[in-house]
């Protein structure tokens, strides 16, 4: 998360205190885990969520940092630059120099750092030191419960799950009954494996993580995530028929009425509207910053164009401005 500055409230109940001024995000993972209804987030954000945090914590444990407090609520969605940053350093610390003894939430808390807590609460001090690792095990629980749409606070605090965590995670997978996408769904589970392993020295570091095939697949968004995910661009569809699209007199009325009408939301950067496919009858349209983009989609959802009902859902803009135009979203 970007830090745009520091300032001193000299008006608090308990006194000045020292406020930090961070950019304003968009939507967490634990609210898109609500929006999921148990069903599971797709392929596509998954692997978005998993490429960015990992990127995010091999940048700060490169830094020597220790961010110990991994969830769903403090991974927020960045319209502007279009990925999931990290937020809430309150609990971090410089590995090998931890001041706090209590680290990381209930749930998302790797075997050591539940330990050090135990050991804290009675007062005894801990040999094993916690390190990087712990946040690669927070970050597996959340993928874990974004591919199951489960919360798995209970699963992992269970015996049966410190007895053998491997054969539970076997059975969230095969449980999901994915198809035609088994060895993306394994190579995300031996990704998620990988982050799991109750021997921190086993677990994989973010930049190894990084190098896992399960990047290497191409995932194209479903439209709920493309509903959940605000950019600058905006795609509206059931706007055109093929016949306004053959018709080119008719195809400049639409396209000039269309541009007139978002352009009462902010200003319009670029607008296409594809005459063959890929993505052919839909319209993009680019404006200057996501906030734009966010009241248009607001305002044309479910808006009468042509006798049609607009659905208006986000796109990705460096999908956008590279000419990829996914054609199949739902």
């Amino acid at each position: 998360v970007t830090l745009y500055g520091v300032f001193t409230n000299h008006y608090s109940v308990n006194g000045p205190s020292r406020c930090l001024l961070l950019e304003l995000l968009d939507i967490s993972v634990s609210e898109l885990l609500l929006h999921s209804s148990n069903q599971g987030c797709s392929m596509w954000m998954i692997q978005h969520c998993a490429r960015d945090v990992l990127e995010a914590l091999a940048f700060l444990h490169h830094k020597g940092y220790v961010h110990a407090d991994l969830k769903p609520r403090n991974i927020l969605w960045s319209a502007e630059e279009e990925c999931f940053k990290l937020i809430d350093f309150g609990l971090s610390f410089k590995e090998g120099n931890q001041d706090v003894k209590y680290i990381q939430t209930d749930g998302y808390r790797a075997p050591e750092a539940e330990l050090q807590n135990c050991l804290a609460q009675a007062g005894l001090q801990s040999e094993t030191e916690c390190t990087s690792a712990v946040d690669l095990w927070s970050l597996g629980i959340v993928l874990l419960e974004m591919f199951s749409g489960m919360k798995l606070k209970h699963t992992v605090q269970s015996q049966e799950w410190k007895t053998n965590s491997s054969a539970i995670i076997d059975r969230i997978f095969a449980s999901e009954g994915v198809v035609n996408s088994a060895i993306p769904a394994y190579h995300l589970r031996d990704l998620i494996k990988s982050m799991l392993h109750c021997d921190q020295g086993k677990r994989a570091s973010a930049e190894k993580a990084l190098c896992s095939p399960f990047f290497s697949i191409p995932f194209a968004p479903h439209i709920e995530d493309l509903v959940m995910l605000p950019t600058p661009v905006l795609r509206l569809l059931n706007v055109l028929s093929d016949a306004s699209l053959q018709c080119e007199e008719e195809y400049e009325d639409i396209l000039e009425d269309i541009r007139e009408e978002c352009q009462k939301y902010g200003p319009v950067v670029s607008l296409l509207i594809p005459k063959e496919n890929p993505g052919k009858g839909q319209v993009f349209v680019e404006y200057a910053n996501a906030g734009d983009s966010k009241a248009a989609q607001k305002m044309l959802t479910g808006k009468i164009f042509d006798g049609k009902f607009v659905v208006a859902t986000f796109y990705p803009l460096s999908a956008y401005k590279r000419g990829y135009l996914y054609q199949n979203l739902l």
